[in-house]
């Protein structure tokens, strides 16, 4: 509600320049309105403590799709913990309020955070429930080994993304797809603006992500390093990629983020089944690469499956 108010008040605070100009008010009555307009917003915060918002305690912004967005949503599940999720239509945030996904939102009383980013949200995570869950939090425990690993996977997404757009901004029907058109839980009114705005982003999309032949080349070489190196580790048996048998949050990040090429059975942990890719769906391209990989790697892709349906699959 209260981010409602605001939306309505920073509508208007917009239009006051168009009706101080059409109408031609005096210089007092317009300071009037910059009057009226400070007390509305005075009553907007009031109202706040007043009328406090009944939202969830936990919000998961996401768009449906997003690997980062699945190793967030995964360990939040394997957490236990009770949030409501919220998807938003492909990159409508990310270029119009500069807002990118997830978001996690965590209302305490009536003081909402805010906070960004998959490794910031699995940090906060980590402080805010290892006491209260013990153990069974201790996978989200950020070791500098595990910090730097994943920060070497949440590279390895970024070129994924580069990989994704290089072979599908050209299908306009499949883009969208992917945005969320055809999933139940995008929001209904992003539907429409996607279709409509869909030449504009994927302009922003190929200027942002340097969707060209060099930097496509690039991703692909750094993608098949980071799974051969995940491959060459798991060779001697180990459970968990950076040793041992117990998994960690840099296990389900690796699952997770290897979602865009592999599109394993059960990603996204019911939340992406109606803007997924199957493989049959993608290009001669794509399906030639995801092939060559899962030849090429086969422990790193086997771990990958394992972890979806004795993890992922069995926790939904």
């Amino acid at each position: 509600m209260a981010r409602t108010r605001l939306l309505i008040h920073s509508v208007f605070l917009f239009l006051l320049p168009l009706v101080v100009a059409w109408s031609g008010l005096s210089v007092a009555t317009t300071a009037l309105l910059v009057v009226l307009m400070l007390l509305w917003r005075w009553l907007v915060v009031i109202s706040g403590f007043v009328i406090p918002d009944k939202t969830p305690q936990v919000v998961l912004e996401t768009i449906a799709v997003s690997h980062f967005v699945e190793k967030v949503r995964w360990c939040m599940d394997r957490l236990g913990i009770d949030y409501e999720e919220r998807q938003s239509g492909g990159t409508l945030g990310a270029f119009f309020t500069g807002r990118s996904v997830p978001q996690l939102r965590v209302r305490t009383g009536m003081v909402q955070s805010v906070i960004g980013n998959s490794p910031e949200i699995l940090r906060f995570l980590w402080g805010n429930y290892s006491a209260a869950h013990g153990e069974r939090a201790e996978f989200l425990a950020p070791t500098l080994e595990r910090i730097e690993f994943e920060k070497r996977l949440d590279r390895y997404a970024r070129f994924q993304q580069v990989w994704v757009y290089y072979h599908i901004l050209d299908d306009r029907a499949l883009t969208l797809h992917l945005w969320g058109v055809d999933s139940p839980g995008t929001r209904a009114w992003h539907k429409p603006l996607l279709k409509v705005l869909f030449p504009l982003l994927r302009l922003l999309m190929r200027r942002s992500f340097r969707i060209t032949d060099a930097h496509y080349a690039k991703a692909v070489e750094f993608i098949e390093e980071t799974l051969s190196d995940v491959d060459t580790r798991l060779a001697d048996g180990r459970g968990s990629i950076l040793g041992g048998d117990a998994i960690n949050y840099t296990d389900i990040a690796f699952a997770a983020l290897s979602g865009p090429w592999l599109m394993p059975a059960g990603y996204g942990g019911g939340a992406a089944e109606g803007c997924r890719i199957e493989r049959d769906e993608a290009s001669e391209p794509m399906r030639a690469d995801a092939a060559r990989w899962i030849e090429d790697f086969p422990r790193a892709t086997g771990f990958v499956e394992r972890l979806y349906a004795e993890e992922r699959q069995a926790n939904n």
